[in-house]
């Protein structure tokens, strides 16, 4: 996916100036570590990737960017219960997607829900709609987690 790393790297080119932050190298690699990974990452797992290339880079600097970018909306802080923040790239280019997430209470398992069927995604907006006019309050996002259990925690492989 070239051309969609490239519109990636122009929205976070964007974001940074717009906010008056330079992309450093270090910034740059950690946004690439997120872009590429499928997991939900921790600061210690995006150090993990980043200093064998970056060694100059270290966990400090990991918590602080990983702290701006979350502040600047490129990067979602996520928790899920094992007292361990993670990280995942912000939607901000087409082809991104939005997904919720299943978690599981045992073993920490963390799926990624993107199949939304057009109920779901009606009582979604719906109910945007009434707690953006309810609060008065311009929704522009949400972070939807279900805890439980996974398939093989329940017995039900």
């Amino acid at each position: 996916m070239p051309g969609g790393n490239c519109q990636r790297q122009e929205w976070w080119h964007g974001k940074f100036r717009c906010c008056g932050y330079r992309l450093t190298l270090g910034r740059e690699a950690i946004l690439d570590i997120l872009s590429k990974s499928e997991g939900h990452l921790s600061a210690e797992d995006v150090y993990m990737k980043v200093h064998p290339k970056y060694p100059n880079v270290g966990l400090t600097t990991i918590y602080r960017t990983l702290n701006v970018l979350s502040n600047l909306g490129i990067v979602c802080k996520l928790d899920f219960g094992d007292g361990r923040s993670r990280y995942e790239l912000a939607e901000g280019t087409e082809d991104t997607h939005h997904h919720h997430h299943l978690v599981c209470t045992n073993c920490n398992k963390v799926i990624d829900y993107t199949d939304f069927i057009d109920e779901e995604l009606e009582l979604l907006r719906k109910t945007e709609k009434g707690l953006g006019a309810k609060y008065n309050f311009k929704i522009t996002n949400h972070i939807i987690q279900f805890y439980g259990l996974c398939d093989k925690c329940s017995g039900k492989e």
